[in-house]
């Protein structure tokens, strides 16, 4: 049984997607989340909630657009999501007006601009009803459609769009229209609106997605009694403490370092055990802070363990223990009672006081200072606060908001925020003056500070929870506060309002026995009493991930729990030390930006809409704004969950065509995920490695080859009343089942008016008729003089074939351009049964291939990519037009970028730039001399029209790093061993001449020599 964070959909032949939001979250005009979302806007008034209201009930504010922020909170802006609600009961220290100044904005559009609002986001279902009754009156034909300039008439004057730029209007048209016939019905306008945010909830939990390692990691624990407490330092150390002293230290992979006591060796040889009931570390004096059930708390090295000193003859037994600085030399010690009450020290000048009192005279080999010296002290002062009604569960000094947080089982003192010292503490350090004023007088003999005191309303919050609480987390930075206790939900509080939570979640099935906000991953980690672990999302209060005991396998009885920040991880004390440890996600380094979070196998741009569309191995398509390349939209599942292994556009741009490794393309329209049609085959479902959309005769038609080693073609003609879903291929060519391809078909590439040609596994080219079906030639490259056959698997395949479209009626010139095999490029004129013009070294590595070639500048100059990550543009202007070439063509530039095998590039050529995508999940955009823009995915936007915002003159780390990018040296390039290098002996003896005749390759004006 694996965790599942959620259940899995089947997706519809209508495939759903979700709309990216940008961090910005501005929606334009009409500003409201759709139904479908799982996020913490309220849906409209018109508007049913889809939610799962067994699971959790939701009481939330409202969702606001965000466009400025203050210079201490523009770096965190994506975690400002959870908004205040108005204060009612102010408490001091939270939302501080320092905090955010965050105004309203409508961000518009402009060329270049970073964010780009859309008119979609300007409707929702409230205008729904309104848009009907308009697109009625604006239908002037009555044929129930409307044309563009229709459209555009009916956004502008019911949408008030007047300062919306026509292109905008005319982008949206063609989104709803992609059958390209220049209408659109108001079945159309519903079904793209729809689409657009029908599983978005799915999306973005996909990209929230978390998963714990299991099941857990288990090790024996040294604890011979039960561990009260955890807690772990800076460096990721963790300590766990037991009812009878032992403290141990564990690393962050729990393996067991060492371990001590805090209890001196005098008194653990007494007949009475003396019990710990909790600790903290004194992390700016390195101490650590104990409370004993003899009513006193001790102070022990860090380093060493020695005793330091303990206070002693408290009235009560200190059950819960805290400590903080509160300033420069100064701290407080604070601890919760049996009594419910809140019992607090202040120290100033900490270190002077903590000298003083290691002088003090020992009992049981350690120095011991009563509380009554303590709190008569020039520097210290105490002050019991008496706030439950029952037993202090937890308590937590927090100094960013200066209060104390405490919670009880009491119902009607549940959980409390408190100051410390009363309200005539108006500044911190004047704390002390303050003790004065609440206790005029201080007597040796009459221990007055033990009186117990109650502060007036103004001073503290009380939350009134049913059967109390046990557990809760505060963050100032989300402004959000959670308790859990015997009635197994988990409430989540604004802090200015006491009176009602603002979010209800539930699921436990037994009382919440831990909590923790992690604010960095904008998730909430629960733990109840049957060792039951959940995963909330901050922002949509929703369930992320389960992990229940029959797949953790965590056994006993829990006795303490700590998520530790610096591990990621969330440690679990029973009679045994468990650790579940949240796995990370797919990255290559901490500091190389991904697109994807797995390997990308095909990129593409789209002219018309300015968008680049990528394709990972998880099936998911995203769609990029190429002038900024922020992401517009995302929508997964496409193929299940096989992987998308190319991608191709039909002729007008607005259709994708998608095929994957279940052996299926299918059509989209890609704007709204809407998936249009499924082109399968009845027999096998082989990978799809290459498609391609062709035009022939006003026909159209998709085709595909693959691991079946066979051409199949799809008809697309608009014009057929065939409103079958799933499409069969047209049937075989007689001349491909007798005299095809027998080994699997890489690549396709198609030429007017009627030429095909597909290359394969085996280094094979076929040229076909695509009217006839007949096979024009075979062409199988000679192997080149002087080559070594290097025995490497996939060294004779070809991945890649190009036709030059401006030689397609040229019967004398090269016009079809294949990569492979053995790395080489090879040039075929395919007339007269087909004769090789060229063939030359595509790549600088032996063993390296060829995986992608594009034709740029009228086919005058070609991009390839090798498996390396190298990318190379050549010089083809009036290379192989008449005959046979000797020497390989100008090599303009090369460049490395990327440090695994690129799977697809494309150029685009209205602003003279390249995309490349590879197996190192990352889609990059370069100009054409190489110059590096950034990656799509990366934090800071770019510019296309500015260059200062490119990255260049930088290249991506992970390349920078990467032996093989370094440049060659012409002292090193033919040295064999370092004693070569050291006594520079020559060793062109040593070169066969074999070896030094093969093809030079032209780098401008300079010539390296390339040995294969």
């Amino acid at each position: 049984m694996l965790p599942c964070p959620m259940k899995k959909k089947v997706r519809p032949s209508t495939a759903a997607a979700r709309l990216q939001s940008h961090k910005s979250f501005t929606t334009g005009l009409y500003d409201s989340r759709p139904v479908t979302a799982g996020g913490p806007g309220q849906a409209p008034p018109n508007q049913l909630s889809l939610g799962d209201k067994s699971r959790t009930t939701l009481g939330r504010a409202p969702k606001h657009t965000w466009s400025k922020a203050t210079d201490d909170e523009v770096q965190n802006l994506e975690s400002v999501r959870h908004l205040r609600r108005a204060t009612l009961a102010q408490i001091d220290g939270i939302g501080d007006k320092d905090e955010a100044n965050l105004t309203h904005a409508f961000v518009g559009q402009s060329a270049g601009s970073l964010i780009k609002s859309k008119i979609e986001e300007k409707i929702n279902i409230d205008t729904l009803d309104m848009l009907k009754t308009a697109f009625e009156e604006a239908d002037e034909d009555g044929s129930g459609e409307l044309d563009l300039d229709e459209f555009k008439a009916l956004l502008i004057g019911k949408l008030h769009l007047e300062g919306t730029k026509e292109q905008q209007i005319d982008a949206l048209f063609y989104k709803i229209d992609y059958s390209s016939d220049g209408l659109i019905t108001w079945d159309e306008f519903c079904t793209y609106m729809q689409l657009e945010y029908a599983e978005k909830e799915d999306s973005v939990k996909r990209a929230k997605e978390v998963f714990f390692n299991i099941p857990a990691k288990f090790e024996a624990t040294p604890h011979r009694e039960s561990v009260i407490a955890m807690t772990d330092t800076s460096d990721g150390t963790l300590l766990a403490c037991s009812q009878d002293g032992m403290v141990s230290f564990w690393s962050s992979g729990l393996d067991l370092k060492r371990t001590r006591s805090v209890v001196p060796q005098e008194i653990s040889v007494r007949t009475k055990q003396k019990w710990i009931t909790d600790f903290c570390l004194m992390p700016t004096y390195n101490k650590i802070i104990v409370g004993t059930g003899e009513r006193e708390i001790q102070l022990f090295e860090l380093s060493s363990f020695e005793p330091y000193c303990m206070i002693s003859n408290f009235d009560v037994v200190p059950i819960k223990i805290d400590y903080c600085t509160t300033g420069d030399d100064e701290c407080i010690i604070l601890f919760g009672d049996s009594e419910g009450c809140v019992n607090i020290l202040q120290i100033q000048s900490a270190g002077e006081c903590l000298r003083i009192w290691k002088k003090a005279p020992k009992i049981d080999g350690i120095a011991n200072i009563s509380i009554d010296a303590v709190a008569n002290g020039k520097q210290t002062s105490f002050i019991r606060w008496k706030v439950h009604g029952d037993w202090v569960q937890e308590l937590k000094y927090y100094s960013e908001i200066r209060q104390v947080i405490s919670c009880s089982n009491h119902a009607s003192t549940a959980l409390v925020i408190g100051c410390t010292f009363g309200s005539t503490d108006v500044d911190h350090h004047n704390a002390k003056e303050s003790l004065t004023q609440v206790i005029p007088e201080k007597k040796k003999n009459n221990p007055s500070y033990f009186n117990l005191k109650e502060r007036i309303p103004s001073d503290q919050s009380v939350f009134k929870v049913y059967k109390g609480v046990k557990s809760f987390a505060f963050s100032k930075h989300k402004n959000l506060m959670i308790t859990g206790g015997m009635d197994r939900i988990i409430r989540t509080w604004n802090p200015y309002v006491p009176g009602k939570p603002t979010g209800m979640l539930r699921g436990h099935s037994a009382p919440i026995f831990y909590l923790f906000i992690a604010e960095e991953d904008d998730r909430i980690f629960s733990v109840s009493t049957d060792k039951t672990v959940r995963v909330w999302d901050i922002q949509d209060q929703s369930c992320l991930l389960v992990v229940r005991p029959k797949v953790h396998k965590i056994r006993g009885d829990l006795q303490c729990c700590h998520y530790s920040t610096v591990g990621k991880c969330l440690l679990v004390a029973t009679d045994q030390m468990s650790i579940l440890q949240i796995k990370a996600k797919s990255k290559l380094h901490a500091d190389i930006v991904i697109t994807h979070r797995e390997p990308i196998h095909a990129c593409a741009y789209n002219k018309d809409f300015k968008q680049v569309i990528t394709c990972s191995d998880a099936s998911i398509i995203k769609l990029w704004d190429f002038e900024s390349g922020d992401t517009i939209f995302e929508y997964g599942d496409a193929h299940g969950d096989a992987a998308i292994t190319c991608l191709t556009f039909d002729n007008t741009g607005r259709r994708i065509i998608t095929g994957g490794r279940d052996g299926t393309l299918k059509i989209w329209n890609y704007n709204n995920g809407h998936c249009l049609r499924t082109l399968t085959r009845s027999k096998g479902a082989d990978e799809i490695c290459s498609c391609l959309y062709a035009e022939m005769n006003k026909n159209r038609y998709v085709v595909a080859v693959g691991w079946d080693r066979h051409v199949n073609t799809y008809s697309d003609d608009p014009d057929e009343d065939d409103v079958r879903h799933i499409l069969d291929p047209q049937p075989t060519w007689k001349d491909d089942l007798k005299n095809g391809h027998k080994e699997d078909i890489l690549s396709v590439a198609q030429s007017p008016p009627n030429i095909l040609a597909t290359s394969s596994y085996d280094g094979e080219v076929i040229v076909w008729n695509m009217v006839s079906g007949h096979i024009f030639c075979h062409l199988i490259p000679p192997a080149p003089k002087g080559h070594k056959d290097l025995s490497m698997d996939g060294d004779l395949s070809i991945n890649k074939v190009v036709f030059m479209k401006s030689r397609a009626y040229n019967k004398d010139a090269a016009s079809l351009i294949a990569g492979g095999p053995r790395g080489y490029i090879h040039f075929w004129n395919v007339f007269h049964g087909g004769s090789l013009r060229a063939q030359f070294p595509g790549t600088k590595q032996k063993g390296s291939m060829i995986m992608s070639m594009v034709l740029y500048n009228d086919d005058e100059q070609l991009f390839t990519a090798d498996s390396n990550g190298f990318i190379f543009l050549w010089n083809l202007e009036g290379y192989c037009m008449k005959g046979k070439e000797k020497e390989p063509p100008e090599l303009i530039t090369t460049w490395r970028g990327h440090v695994d095998a690129i799977t697809c590039i494309d150029v685009i050529e209205d602003h003279k730039m390249l995309i490349s995508s590879a197996l190192d999940c990352t889609v990059r955009l370069w100009t054409v001399d190489g110059d590096y823009v950034g990656t799509f995915g990366q934090t800071d936007p770019w510019d296309v029209f500015n260059r200062s915002t490119f990255q260049h003159p930088m290249v991506p780390y992970d390349v920078l790093i990467d032996p093989l990018s370094l440049p060659e040296h012409p002292v090193f390039q033919e040295k064999q061993d370092i004693l070569q290098i050291i006594h520079d002996t020559p060793v062109s003896d040593k070169v066969s001449k074999n070896d030094r005749n093969t093809p030079s390759v032209n780098y401008k004006k300079r010539s390296f020599h390339h040995h294969r």
